[in-house]
């Protein structure tokens, strides 16, 4: 079990204030990669400890603390898309069919026999359901049924970082709890303690959130396609868009439009605000150039790179989609 981020501090007191009045259902959001999962095993372990630390941590040497960490807990169940839970050496399964990335109806039902059972050890019985947002929609419902007929001492714990994804219905019966995103300063930190060399290039590139960061930093992935697309969206006059997605075609579609979510963001933040958030370092260029181009057009602009996102993962031609988005990313000027 990992222990807490030094950013989770704030958020393990509120949920150590939840103990006494614990709802049927709880739901954790917040940005993805600041350490919700880790945050929520922390606490659900806590809740099955037999004898919890003052802090409210798990004592790490009761039976149930061992039953957890060796993945065998009888009152806990974690679901997760195949996808997260697959090794590394079995990317696919039988036949050549890769790990869905959805939670099935058939996880979700699986519970029924867990949810009417007697807890183990007399204490709560507690599921975790990470990522939320992957339940399809006959799994989304299957678990709508058992929430509106909670038994006692079940406990839900739901993660999520796009709860807009989420039923409505599945909302308004759990309580929401927000995961705050660390600081700028305690996600430095913290990556300069990881041995991160450039933390703060780091951090910005993954939108403040440290473990994706570490993440980013340890691989390098997307690293050099950001420079090379950087270097051609500073000067927009001169952008050869289709030798530009030529040379990018081969990238994860998603790292370039995130690129560029982010520089049209501080272009947007620039012309309304004077600000800059993700690229500091080039604060003056961008503020030159948010004074070239309307709010509205931005506004489009950032519309587009929203639904190519949603997109990114399947496009059907690579190359034709990022030469539609540069395109586009070069009219603003030329408008």
């Amino acid at each position: 079990m990992k222990t807490l981020y030094p950013w989770q501090t704030e958020s393990w007191r509120s949920l150590q204030g939840l103990r006494s009045r614990l709802p049927h259902a709880l739901l954790l959001r917040g940005a993805q990669g600041i350490g919700k999962l880790d945050l929520t095993l922390n606490f659900a372990q806590s809740l099955l400890c037999e004898k919890p630390n003052a802090d409210g941590l798990a004592c790490q040497e009761c039976r149930s603390c061992h039953w957890f960490e060796l993945d065998s807990h009888p009152d806990f169940r974690l679901i997760q898309p195949d996808a997260l839970t697959a090794t590394e050496d079995s990317d696919e399964k039988p036949g050549g069919k890769k790990p869905s990335r959805e939670i099935s109806v058939d996880q979700i039902r699986d519970l029924s026999n867990f949810a009417n059972l007697s807890a183990h050890c007399g204490g709560y019985r507690i599921v975790v359901i990470h990522p939320a947002e992957a339940m399809n929609n006959n799994a989304a419902n299957s678990l709508l049924k058992t929430l509106e007929e909670p038994t006692d001492n079940l406990l839900f714990l739901l993660v999520t970082h796009k709860p807009q994804q989420l039923l409505p219905t599945i909302l308004s019966r759990c309580l929401s709890f927000v995961v705050h995103t660390p600081t700028r300063e305690d996600g430095t930190a913290w990556l300069v303690q990881q041995g991160v060399k450039h933390p703060n290039e780091a951090l910005t590139q993954t939108g403040f959130a440290p473990l994706q960061a570490l993440n980013w930093a340890e691989s390098g992935e997307g690293a050099e396609e950001r420079i090379i697309l950087l270097a051609a969206i500073r000067q927009p006059a001169k952008l050869d868009a289709l030798a530009l997605a030529d040379s990018l075609q081969r990238s994860a579609p998603g790292h370039v439009i995130h690129c560029l979510q982010q520089w049209c963001h501080d272009l947007t933040s620039a012309k309304l605000t004077g600000l800059v958030r993700y690229f500091p370092a080039q604060a003056e260029e961008i503020n030159k150039l948010a004074a070239g181009v309307t709010s509205a057009a931005l506004m489009r602009f950032q519309k587009e790179l929203l639904e190519a996102r949603r997109a990114a993962f399947h496009p059907l031609n690579p190359k034709l989609f990022l030469e539609s988005l540069l395109l586009s990313y070069r009219h603003l000027f030329s408008a």
